[in-house]
Order: structure tokens, then C-alpha cells, then sequence
């Protein structure tokens, strides 16, 4: 909607023929097909669009999105990424280069490692001040699939060579495991120009070692005190701004129930099941600002 305002004509790929986005006044051409990196193809070869909006399509969106710009194939047929560049994606979605970059700007991470082998993983649980249970994540996999907790070395191998068959790229992160940490979730909007702000602050019922998606939210944030808010909040602008994401942005972070030790966990460089809630808790249009800011609108 936020696109035909401005008279754009939108071209629409969705794999659910049941969701009110395929009704034929919600854009253009619909296209009610497999999500794949052949179809998407295919589609942008008809249509031949300018560019395509990759923050809006859930983990999906963004992978493709992704895959289509390392291959080159966007820039061989002349259309642009909006919203959000390859390098932003590439850095929040990589877990290295992710771990990395919050380290460059003194932002905790929890103790951990990225893998491409189970003996890797199997070393990595064997080191000092290491030990179980720890938390396997594979790398561009959506709500966690293929990842799990693991209380020893047998459950380690088990879980680490589903998760490598299972990542894109054959990559997982071993993780020292702080179940019991409150979880708590910002969701922030930035501008090109660097112009960014909070929407909300959210809280899981439940602690860290409940996924998310399984998981009550509470916004905004209930039981923090004024000094952690603030820090975790300063921190999620921070992450924000050194990623240099356009649009909106889920920050999530792990903070210890009795002291005030964080962690950053996890970035969604893309508008994400947690906008639709924060959006709701708050009125604030966040889809909407998100698109506007893709195509070059600034907060202002």
C-alpha cells in the first residue's frame, strides 16, 4: 500500500495463496509462487523491475534477496536492493562477520565460535572456561531450524551435522548456553542519513533458552529498571548505526536477572514478526515507515 501511494507499480511473489496480500488490489501483478531462487529469477525476467524490496519478505525475502546480489544477477539486469544493502545483511546475517562487528564496537557477545566442521564444534565444548550445556545455531536458517541445546558431547555431533546439512552455507555457531538470562528485544528504525530511533522495547515472558516463536512478548519492557533500560537501549542504537540498516530492525539481547551483564544475541536487518507486534503495541506504523524510508524517504 505504502508503495502505490507513491505510484510505484509493485510486482508481488507469494508462495500463500490464502493471505489477503494476493488480493488483486494489493499490487499490480501477483505471482503466487515457490519462494526460490529459479522462480524469483524468472519473475524479474519478465517483469523486469528497478528493484526489488528485501526487507519486507520475512528471513526468506532477505536470504533471496541476498543470493541474487552475490550472484550478480541483479546488477545483470539493472535492478537495485532496497532496504537494505548486502554488506548490512551479509553482517548481521554472517555469524563471524556478526560477532566480529560487535566486537569492533565493544558490544558483548556471548563466548562462542563459528564452525563449518562437528570436530571444530567437539574442540570448542572442550575448552577452558567452556564446557555444556552450549547452543548450536545454524547460520541462514529460519526460527532456528536445525539448532538446539545440547547437554554433551553425543548430543553435540548429533544436533552440529543437522544443523551444517541444514545452513545455506555449511556454517554453525557453537555458543556457550545462558538459559535463565532475561530476553529482551528493541525495535529500531534508521534512516540513510543516519537519523534513528527506538519504536518500543520488548520482553519474553519466558528466558532466554525458550525460542522466541514459541514465546509470550510483552511490550513494552516491564520488569527493567531505568538504568538497564537505557543501557540495552543506547546499545540497540549503537548496533543500528554500525550496521547501518535502512528501515526497520529487531535487536535482541540477553541480560543476567541479577546483574548488569548483557549480551547481544541476534539482529533482524528486515521488518520482522516482532514489528507486526510492536506495531500493534504502539500504533506506530512501522511496515509502512519501513518501505517509505527504501525508497528514499528520511525520518523527518
Amino acid at each position: 500500500r505504502a508503495l502505490k501511494q507513491e505510484g510505484l507499480e509493485v510486482v508481488l511473489i507469494n508462495s500463500n495463496p490464502a493471505t489477503i496480500m494476493t488480493d488483486k488490489t494489493m499490487a499490480d501483478e501477483i505471482y503466487i509462487e515457490p519462494l526460490t531462487l529459479d522462480v524469483v529469477k524468472r519473475v524479474i525476467e519478465i517483469e523486469k523491475p528497478d528493484s526489488v524490496l528485501s526487507t519486507l519478505g520475512g528471513q526468506t525475502g532477505l536470504t533471496l534477496s541476498m543470493q541474487l546480489a552475490e550472484e550478480g544477477f541483479l546488477e545483470e539486469h539493472g535492478v537495485k536492493l532496497l532496504g537494505a544493502n548486502p554488506e548490512t545483511i551479509h553482517k548481521a546475517e554472517d555469524r563471524q562477520a556478526f560477532k566480529d562487528t560487535m566486537e569492533a564496537i565493544g558490544e558483548p557477545c556471548i563466548p562462542s565460535k563459528v564452525v563449518t566442521t562437528i570436530e571444530d564444534a567437539v574442540a570448542f565444548a572442550n575448552e577452558r572456561g567452556i564446557g555444556y550445556p552450549l547452543i548450536i545455531r545454524p547460520a541462514f536458517t529460519l526460527g532456528g531450524t536445525g539448532g538446539g541445546i545440547v547437554n554433551n558431547e553425543e548430543e553435540l555431533r548429533d544436533i552440529a551435522e543437522n544443523g551444517l546439512r541444514l545452513s545455506p552455507i555449511t556454517q554453525i555457531l557453537v555458543e556457550k548456553c545462558i538459559s535463565g538470562w532475561k530476553e529482551i528485544e528493541f525495535e529500531v528504525i534508521r534512516d540513510r542519513k543516519g537519523n534513528v530511533i527506538t519504536v518500543c522495547s520488548m520482553e519474553n515472558f519466558d528466558p532466554v533458552g525458550v525460542h522466541t516463536g514459541d514465546s509470550i512478548v510483552i511490550a513494552p519492557a516491564v520488569t527493567l529498571s531505568d538504568k538497564e533500560y537505557q543501557m540495552l537501549r543506547t546499545a540497540a542504537l549503537n548496533i543500528v548505526s554500525e550496521l547501518r540498516v535502512e528501515g526497520g530492525c529487531n535487536v535482541q539481547f540477553a541480560l543476567h536477572p541479577t546483574s548488569f551483564e548483557y549480551a547481544v544475541i541476534e539482529v533482524n536487518p528486515r521488518v520482522s514478526r516482532s514489528s507486526a507486534l510492536a506495531s500493534k503495541a504502539t500504533g506506530y506504523p512501522i511496515a509502512k515507515v519501513a518501505t517509505r524510508i527504501a525508497i528514499g524517504y528520511t525520518l523527518d
